[in-house]
């Protein structure tokens, strides 16, 4: 009794105050008929609150996302089926989800009468517009009476996850040249005399060209050879993703760190699509994924949700020891590096390797111009040092669209601005 009589609303507890004052001066004056009235006025408070209590416990919902994996900025749904148990109808009941900020506006729904069968479905949509891992929930319910006399608050359903992945922005071509991977496809290089430029061949295959037909080789291996023009880029490439705090400007989904994993995450999907095993390292060397060439779509979202839950790092400097793709071909996100972080990753990197690196114009992100004229010097500095260590540098500013640096990227591998296919 005394928890249902805790419900009662201000008009229900001000109702049963004068229900009582009437009984109090039906005694005091002898008149039954305000008695009467009395007993009328406390009694229904109390039997729409024993009603609402009652109804309240036989409501029962569920919830399901719609899917349970997005990217930033696609559109989800949530649903809710919310149906009544027992036989007692249910009155006025008021729905309020929980859902965080970065996920769009909290909903709320009213429903009049809830029936047994079937439940009831309601949805909403979710629009997020900064990844991680979030939590959508509780549900609660409130349900009411006709008369606004009493109401009863109960958590439906707990939390539930959703897991929102950075933003894929399709990529075209592979940086071609002679980079060395890890793979083999069946190109053999000929050293020629001093001075002169390597040439690459290989067997003859039906169809080709018969004007590539290299004959000194020929001639030297007793069997068809013809020249490759450009060696494509196999084998195993590790993505470095520079996730320090201290290396990235502005807040939120615009700030220049969601920009560096949205472009490493889509660069390692492009290349896993395109056959090659891509190891995700974080600027320290340590591994955040890893996927084969041969991987499906398991790999693309575990590779997706360790993104998804990346915080950023609280180390100031580069400090790796080691080379950090392993002898592999690397290409490099980076934030703002200090001079000593330049020489820390280029120190343990042969020239004989590839090495890319998309260096980000940080405080661009801050509000300042992105024009090339008008870059930080800390940032061309750093450039200047990479290229000078032999790395292909491109700069890229909050303004970037990520095809035209991963394009400007591919150009710097080769200084030729040559792309083979690639289309993901």
């Amino acid at each position: 009794m005394l928890r249902s009589l805790s419900g009662l609303t201000t008009r229900g507890r001000c109702l049963l105050a004068a229900g009582i004052a009437a009984a109090v001066c039906s005694a005091v004056l002898n008149e039954r008929d305000l008695l009467r009235v009395a007993v009328f006025v406390i009694a229904l408070p109390i039997l729409v609150a024993l009603f609402v209590s009652a109804s309240r416990v036989r409501i029962s919902a569920t919830r399901r996302l719609l899917p349970d994996r997005v990217a930033v900025g696609v559109p989800g749904e949530v649903q809710l089926d919310l149906w009544r148990t027992g036989r007692l109808p249910a009155g006025e009941i008021l729905l309020e989800d929980g859902l965080p900020y970065a996920l769009g506006a909290r909903p709320r729904f009213v429903v009049e009468r809830l029936p047994h069968r079937p439940p009831v479905a309601l949805r909403y949509p979710v629009n997020p517009v900064l990844r991680g891992v979030h939590q959508v929930g509780p549900l609660r319910a409130t349900v009411t009476d006709p008369f606004g006399l009493c109401e009863f608050e109960r958590e439906l359903i707990a939390h539930s996850r959703l897991v929102v992945v950075p933003r894929i922005a399709g990529l075209y071509g592979l940086p071609t040249g002679a980079g060395v991977g890890a793979g083999d496809d069946g190109s053999i290089r000929l050293h020629a005399g001093q001075g002169e430029t390597d040439v690459i061949v290989r067997q003859y295959r039906q169809g080709d060209d018969l004007r590539k037909v290299h004959w000194r080789s020929t001639a030297r291996r007793d069997e068809v050879m013809v020249r490759v023009e450009e060696r494509p880029w196999r084998g195993g490439t590790t993505v470095l993703l520079d996730h320090r705090a201290a290396a990235h400007h502005g807040s939120g989904p615009t700030a220049s760190l969601e920009w560096a994993i949205s472009f490493a995450a889509s660069i390692s999907l492009h290349l896993r699509r395109a056959g090659h095993h891509v190891r995700l390292v974080s600027e320290h060397g340590l591994l955040l994924a890893d996927a084969p060439g041969d991987g499906g779509s398991n790999y693309d979202n575990l590779m997706l949700d360790s993104l998804a839950a990346l915080q950023p790092a609280h180390q100031r400097d580069i400090t790796t020891g080691h080379d950090p793709a392993d002898g592999q071909e690397l290409v490099a996100v980076l934030g703002t590096v200090s001079n000593e972080s330049v020489e820390e990753l280029a120190r343990y990197r042969r020239r004989g390797i590839r090495s890319l690196a998309v260096l980000l114009d940080t405080p661009a992100w801050s509000g300042a111009v992105s024009a090339p004229e008008h870059r930080a010097a800390a940032t061309e500095e750093s450039a200047q040092l990479l290229r000078a260590a032999g790395w292909g540098v491109v700069v890229a500013g909050p303004d970037t669209p990520m095809q035209q640096a991963w394009t400007e990227l591919c150009h710097s591998a080769t200084g030729r601005g040559s792309l083979i296919g690639g289309n993901a």
